[in-house]
């Protein structure tokens, strides 16, 4: 069973092993269908045509499944690696160790915010940004510029607390919602938040260019993974019947064979460290 880790807590070899496999990852063009799909489904529901990976019951879900799809591609080329997640609650600086040249990278220098330094830097010639918003070629990053603060413990344990997973009307806009309120719409604004604080890439719907979306994904997912074991009587809603939005079991796009239902148990394709 593979074990997600704290990316604090990674040996040097854990980490070069990740870095070399999503470069290769990069490399092959698989990379970047990643990134296509994901800001196609930010586009879908911007305009309410078909809300499925945000601001909907299914946020969770779908991207607990594009976790798991991108992590069995790493697999493929490094069978050691499992994502790792990043608790930006305790590592919560610009110097945190993730922004080291010997993992992610820093921030973007001040005139045009492109990250200089680290494996993902655009002079090493192994990332250049194919799926665009603004046809920069480079990954852009302006950690702490656009917010100041990244979401605090106590906010997240506040979220935690609540009691219900989703709530009419199942977008975002819904109230009393742990859905909702750990996406970011409502109350302490913590998934949200943490995109617009990196700035770049991070703050558009093709944000996995930038890598560190995997590592934060991750963490969200884990604080998913956490309240469903505080809140074992609490499960996913809506269960049926309810337009525009993807009841337990519908099947969600693009995979169209994967149902809520078959992810509200992480343990059977991983576990978490702690």
């Amino acid at each position: 069973m593979a074990v997600r880790k704290n990316q604090a807590t990674l040996t040097a070899t854990e980490k070069r092993n990740f870095v070399n496999a999503v470069l290769e990852l990069k490399r092959s063009g698989r990379y970047d269908e990643f990134v296509r799909t994901h800001n196609e489904f930010i586009m879908s529901d911007r305009d309410n045509s078909d809300r499925v990976g945000h601001r909907s019951p299914s946020f969770l879900p779908w991207h607990r499944r594009f976790l798991i799809q991108f992590e069995q591609e790493l697999q493929k080329i490094d069978a050691s690696v499992t994502l790792p997640y990043w608790d930006w609650t305790a590592d919560r600086t610009t110097t945190s160790s993730i922004w080291g040249a010997d993992f992610l990278g820093g921030t973007g220098r001040s005139r045009d915010a492109q990250v200089t330094t680290g494996p993902f830097a655009y002079a090493t010639g192994k990332w250049n940004i194919n799926v665009s918003v603004d046809d920069r070629p480079y990954l852009q990053r302006e950690l702490g510029a656009a917010v100041r603060q990244l979401p605090t413990r106590a906010e997240v344990d506040a979220v935690l607390a609540m009691t219900t997973y989703d709530t009419a009307p199942w977008n975002s806009a819904s109230e009393g919602s742990f859905r909702n309120y750990l996406e970011g719409w409502r109350g302490a604004n913590l998934h949200n938040r943490v995109h617009v604080w990196i700035g770049g890439q991070m703050s558009s719907g093709v944000s996995p260019n930038d890598p560190v979306f995997w590592l934060h994904h991750c963490f969200i997912d884990k604080l998913w993974a956490d309240w469903q074991r505080m809140h074992p009587s609490s499960g996913y809603l809506p269960t049926g019947g309810t337009a525009n939005v993807v009841d337990l079991r519908d099947t969600m796009r693009p995979w169209n064979d994967v149902t809520p239902a078959d992810l509200l148990d992480h343990t059977k394709f991983y576990t978490y460290d702690r």
